[in-house]
């Protein structure tokens, strides 16, 4: 078999837990974050008084929105916490980060940090609040603007693929899928969710569904993976074409997270009228804490979605006002053991 089918011989299958993966990798933000917030002071005005976000932000000239993801990250690290809706800096940060500290570590860290690249990506979005407009990753960009390029639809379905392999492990173990007739996965990238839930509950009939050039790499993955059976793909724009109705059951996995709270609130409604009385919505994301103090896992992918996209990771409580404010009731969530992840359930009256 030579050297190839060895190493293919070794390969181990997906497992639920990818948590080591996901924690090797959001670690690249765990330096960049300390320098960017050197810059802007926030150690210092947090060593020399208490405030809310919206207070820091004025007083450091930066944005509101942004600076509350960097604060939950620092937070989730120890260099900063938060007392009845104040934010103060630790003693970790007032012995290493403050400026004028004898042990002030914050010229050899900007000398060290190697990924210049990312480190002026989040300082750019902490002052302006928006994605930079250097760099833009073209995958995002393809779904806002409702077309994407076939070579750019197959690479992100192979990225996205890895990527939830351990969430849709996780997924799929979930017994309230097995209440359902049919659930349409909504901005399914490579389907991979649907290739994992739908050998689980063999009663259960999974659309996924995606602009039409993504939609097309997905079926490529249902055949390869044998489930046509119960899985078909619809190529179809969430915001602008109406969604298939024969769904009793709407997954999004990774699609909130991209997008803004008023863009949400569209999508939650969306779904709603699509739904029939009874059907439920399932939003599969790393949850922020509710007081936005943690954990470093939602909060660093935040910042990823800040600066590559037009959104971020949110909380429950979050969650809960915006499918509230489209009709559903019911909003609960819990982890799902896949990897950080957790899945938040709500249903239509």
């Amino acid at each position: 078999m030579g050297a190839q089918g060895s190493a293919q011989g070794t390969a181990l299958p997906p497992t639920i837990d990818d948590t080591a993966i996901w924690d090797a990798w959001l670690s690249q933000f765990r330096l960049p974050i300390l320098n960017a917030n050197l810059e802007v002071g926030t150690f210092e005005a947090l060593s020399d008084g208490a405030y809310t976000t919206d207070e820091l932000a004025a007083k450091l000239g930066v944005d509101s929105r942004a600076l509350a993801m960097h604060l939950a990250a620092l937070c989730a690290d120890g260099y900063v916490e938060k007392r009845l809706g104040k934010w103060r800096a630790t003693h970790l940060a007032r012995t290493w980060l403050h400026p004028q500290a004898t042990g002030f570590w914050g010229h050899f860290l900007g000398s060290i940090d190697r990924n210049e690249h990312l480190r002026g990506r989040l300082l750019e979005s902490l002052r302006t609040g928006k994605r930079p407009s250097e760099g833009v990753d073209q995958r995002p960009v393809g779904w806002e603007q409702g077309t994407m390029a076939p070579e750019v639809a197959e690479n992100i379905c192979k990225f996205m693929h890895a990527h939830s392999q351990a969430p849709a492990l996780g997924a799929a173990r979930q017994p309230v899928f097995g209440e359902l007739d049919c659930l349409m996965d909504v901005g399914c990238g490579s389907g991979v969710y649907g290739i994992e839930i739908a050998p689980a509950r063999p009663g259960l009939k999974v659309i996924p569904m995606d602009l039409k050039e993504v939609a097309a790499e997905a079926a490529k993955y249902v055949e390869r993976y044998g489930v046509g059976a119960q899985v078909s793909t619809a190529g179809v724009n969430m915001f602008t074409e109406e969604w298939p109705h024969e769904a009793d059951g709407h997954f999004f996995s990774n699609v909130f997270h991209d997008w803004s709270d008023e863009t949400n609130r569209d999508l939650a409604r969306r779904s709603f009228e699509a739904l029939p009385s009874g059907g439920r919505i399932f939003l599969n994301e790393i949850l922020m804490d509710d007081d936005y103090t943690g954990p470093y896992q939602a909060a660093a992918f935040s910042l990823l979605m800040l600066v590559g996209t037009l959104g971020k990771q949110y909380s429950l409580a979050e969650f809960r006002d915006i499918l509230g404010s489209a009709g559903f009731t019911d909003v609960q969530a819990q982890r799902t053991g896949g990897g950080y992840y957790s899945l938040v359930n709500a249903r239509k009256p």
